[in-house]
């Protein structure tokens, strides 16, 4: 058994330890409530351009009468061989199985799809560092010293250059996640948009922790090339949390006075739906063709922003989960460290009164 001293040295580390633990909770917590207000503020946004897009597809000629296909090529779906995944990752550990369930999740997706080439783009440190470990980066990525972000294409190249592998990595986004900007995530959608006009890829997906709630939250694999229909999620992959998982989180929530429920927006929600399907005529500065092409690019643009935004705080919300449970392990620990201490003080003392009263009845 240790002696007195080498324990109470083990519980001051586990006391500064539960210190540690429980200043991060709180600054989670914290960060969570600013993430959902930022989720809450760009929803009004997106709802309206989602509902201005329904509007416009029974105004513009979208659909060629003669062929009834699609004429803006974002629209158009053709066999998948070449597929984009944009996975979103943390930056930063100490949040559970936050980023590990996520890699899980895109090793899935790969094995998901044995007969087609994935590029991959990288958001967040650790999804960029999984990724290396395992697969190359594309050889104009690789040439340029894997600089972040990705590289541009040479315009008028008849021949794609030689992919590195099945699966390679086009793009790295390191640092991003700290304050997402919409900026990134238009610059972002522009970079995809191109490559799928273009014909380089033939669909896109991005792989992120969808977050409404500190208990409604889940895995999703949501297609966005093509557009399949206007205002609906295309998810291709989902995996929900265990119900331990879910009492965890609510037990973390109710600790750091978290909300449980998502905020209820149903009468903005509403009013917006209102727009798009409204018999009025309205009268657009340009042509609706036109309008609804340049409406079309910024739609993707906003649910990659969305997705960032969610991500950033089911991170959040699973760290604040993470360091909870560690608080209660370390008190556990304390306890259990105090009451070890406890008996060790006692032999100790057991065995000095022993020996004092065998050296008293030895003379």
């Amino acid at each position: 058994m240790a002696n007195v001293l080498d324990i109470r040295r083990r519980i001051r580390s586990v006391v500064n330890t539960r210190q540690i633990t429980k200043a991060m909770k709180t600054v989670s917590a914290a960060k969570l409530r600013r993430a959902q207000e930022s989720a809450l503020a760009a929803r009004p946004y997106s709802q309206m351009l989602t509902n201005v897009l329904k509007s416009l597809v029974s105004r513009a000629d979208i659909y060629d009468p003669l062929t009834g296909l699609p004429r803006h090529p974002l629209l158009a779906e053709r066999p998948e061989k070449n597929i984009l995944l944009i996975v979103v990752t943390g930056d930063k550990g100490l949040a559970g199985a936050f980023n590990t369930n996520i890699l899980k999740m895109v090793s899935k997706f790969i094995q998901s799809k044995p007969d087609e080439n994935i590029d991959v783009e990288c958001i967040g440190r650790k999804g960029r560092d999984f990724m290396r470990r395992r697969y190359p980066l594309a050889p104009e990525k690789a040439s340029a010293g894997g600089a972040t972000g990705v590289s541009p294409v040479q315009p008028g190249t008849e021949v794609a250059p030689p992919r590195a592998g099945r699966v390679q990595i086009v793009g790295e986004y390191v640092g991003v996640l700290g304050k997402v900007e919409h900026n990134f995530a238009a610059t972002l959608s522009e970079s995809v948009i191109a490559r799928y006009t273009r014909g380089e890829i033939d669909a896109v997906y991005i792989l992120f922790n969808e977050f409404k709630s500190v208990i409604a939250q889940r895995l999703v694999a949501e297609r966005l090339l093509p557009i399949k229909e206007i205002g609906e999620v295309d998810v291709h992959m989902v995996e929900e949390p265990s119900e331990e998982e879910r009492k965890k989180r609510i037990e973390a929530a109710k600790s750091a006075h978290v909300g449980l429920r998502p905020v209820d927006t149903s009468a903005v929600d509403e009013a917006a739906a209102r727009f798009g399907t409204s018999p009025v005529d309205y009268i657009y500065e340009q042509p609706p063709d036109q309008l609804f092409e340049g409406i079309l690019s910024k739609y993707i643009g906003i649910q990659i922003f969305h997705a960032l935004l969610e991500s950033v705080a089911a991170e959040h919300a699973a760290r604040m989960t993470a360091m909870d449970a560690a608080t209660i392990n370390a008190s556990d620990m304390i306890d259990s460290l105090t009451l070890v201490m406890n008996r060790a003080r006692q032999a100790k003392i057991t065995k000095e009164i022993i020996e004092i009263v065998s050296g008293a009845a030895a003379q």
